[in-house]
């Protein structure tokens, strides 16, 4: 547990530059995702306020947010077709970031890795 702990410590403090990198790339894609979800809560509202159970710009974000964590709301599935396809994209969008974050720690083991053994 001490370890888990130094080494979020180290990421935070941008130690190594492989830290700073891992930090950069996180922070990176922590706040697209955030603008992501933001303005898909406002289309969300836009395309469903008349047609579904998105009544309001919390709902929104709520169910914008539950389908970037491909997990299911209470909210029905999207009624409208604009709807429809920005639910295909939410869906889309979090399996890249999922594999993108998968990535960037790869990269992060492989330069560690890379600096303890001294390899180029």
């Amino acid at each position: 547990m001490l370890r888990i702990l130094r080494g979020l410590r180290m990421t935070a403090r941008a130690e190594t530059s492989a830290h700073a990198e891992l930090r950069s790339r996180l922070l990176g894609v922590i706040l697209l995702t955030v603008v992501v979800d933001v303005l898909a809560s406002m289309l969300a509202w836009t395309f469903e306020r008349h047609h579904g159970e998105v009544t309001s710009l919390g709902n929104a974000l709520f169910w914008t947010t539950t389908q970037m964590l491909t997990v299911s709301s209470q909210f029905p599935n999207p009624l409208t077709t604009g709807g429809k396809i920005l639910d295909v994209f939410l869906e889309i969008y979090a399996l890249v970031v999922v594999t993108s974050v998968a990535g960037v720690f790869a990269s992060f083991f492989h330069h560690r890795y890379r600096d303890r053994t001294g390899q180029e």
